[in-house]
């Protein structure tokens, strides 16, 4: 089995921080720098999930698939009440 190339990045992190991971590594048994990358791996999964999402909106909005703010607030509006409105739909 091959080892992709590593490159070590250092930053600096609040104590309270630092404590959570150890603590968390010695809970899963796992080092440090397993925790590290899980966690980097997941935001950065997160992330580009978000920039994709957004990319589809602004394309959405381009392409003129938009709901009227009026409705959407009519709707927020009528949650919570006895006769809740419909999902405005586009």
């Amino acid at each position: 089995m091959t080892q992709a190339a590593t490159k070590v990045l250092t930053a600096h992190v609040p104590l309270p921080l630092a404590d959570k991971v150890d603590q968390m590594a010695a809970r899963l048994e796992r080092s440090r720098g397993w925790i590290m990358k899980q966690a980097l791996s997941a935001w950065i999964a997160q992330e580009e999930e978000r920039d994709r999402l957004t990319h589809e909106a602004l394309a959405d909005v381009d392409a003129g698939r938009v709901i009227d703010h009026q409705a959407v607030q009519a709707w927020a509006d009528s949650l919570g009440t006895d006769q809740p409105l419909p999902v405005p739909r586009g």
